[in-house]
């Protein structure tokens, strides 16, 4: 389980877990998702939330997991700018240890 800050003063965080990223790597959320401009603000968390509820919604069968990466993380409460900035860094970290850890397999 992984925690990121979500607002400036480090008052709020939100949990993230392998699950969560699993899934974010699985639909390929972040991708395309920040412009050139590499700026993650809040117009950037309202696309990642339509996308999110675009799947979910084309979907025949809710999937569960990224029914809970919804709930616990991108629609949560504290979920700002920052938080989504500090999501996406925790992902590409996540990705690279998992790459390092398959290779070593």
């Amino acid at each position: 389980m992984y925690k990121i800050q979500a607002n400036a003063s480090g008052t709020r965080s939100i949990e993230v877990s392998d699950k969560h990223l699993e899934t974010i790597m699985r639909y390929t959320l972040l991708k395309n998702l920040i412009d050139s401009n590499g700026i993650v603000d809040e117009t950037v968390l309202e696309k990642l939330k339509l996308n999110c509820r675009s799947i979910l919604e084309s979907q025949k069968e809710i999937d569960k997991d990224l029914m809970d990466l919804c709930l616990d993380v991108i629609y949560n409460t504290n979920m700002k700018a920052l938080g989504l900035h500090n999501l996406v860094l925790l992902f590409v970290e996540w990705q690279e240890k998992t790459k390092e850890e398959e290779t070593a397999e």
